[in-house]
């Protein structure tokens, strides 16, 4: 299983500041994503080396937003105050995964500020509404040059998550060891008031940077 980013929800009137300080504290500037017309939300996302990219996210003043399990998520950690809402794992094949979860897949797509036409397949936003602390999967639709993480804006990668929850519970859910659910990515388990993703550690060109 291969970490492919981690998402940032916030509201709406947070959002820039939001962007600019986590960009500010990794070295680098984000950019543009674009809307999410299914889901009723909007991105901003800097692509790290080592193939995976922070997203940063809130909601639209769109009927989608209430519909989607991706934009009622998104609303609801922004509701909290903001803060991390996940990670997100890619697989080459997301047949298994609907499979095992019993359901198929949503199609999800962005049209890129420079027009091309980002699309995926994503399960598990569900199962992450009833339980923070799970994953939800992906399979990317597009030419890996076109994914959000081909082009590094920096030289920080992601070195590690903190994770409060289970870890046989989110080891079975995604079908791989406890002791190592991600390939090449450090996981932590911790203890936290509320399950979920607790905070992200950078490796950048001044040190470590936990966020």
């Amino acid at each position: 299983m291969r970490l492919d980013h981690v998402s940032y929800a916030v509201a709406r009137d947070s959002f820039v500041s939001t962007v600019q300080w986590i960009g500010s504290a990794l070295g680098a500037g984000f950019v543009d994503g674009g809307v999410h017309p299914r889901f009723g939300t909007r991105n901003f996302i800097l692509p790290l080396s080592g193939g995976t990219y922070v997203e940063v996210v809130t909601t639209l003043d769109h009927p989608a937003a209430d519909r989607a399990p991706f934009g009622q998520a998104v609303a609801r950690r922004a509701a909290e105050g903001g803060g991390w809402l996940g990670w997100v794992v890619s697989v080459d094949d997301i047949a298994p995964v609907e499979a095992r979860l019993g359901r198929t897949s949503a199609e999800g797509h962005r049209v890129r500020p420079d027009g091309f036409d980002l699309r995926w397949k994503q399960i598990g936003l569900l199962e992450l509404l009833e339980d923070p602390q799970l994953p939800y999967f992906l399979q990317w639709l597009v030419p890996t040059e076109e994914r959000p993480s081909a082009d590094p804006r920096t030289s920080t990668t992601i070195h590690g998550v903190s994770i409060a929850g289970d870890a046989a519970s989110i080891a079975e859910f995604l079908g791989e060891p406890a002791d190592h659910p991600l390939d090449q990515i450090d996981v932590t388990w911790v203890e936290d008031e509320e399950p979920g993703l607790v905070s992200v550690e950078f490796a950048t060109a001044h040190g470590p940077v936990t966020i």
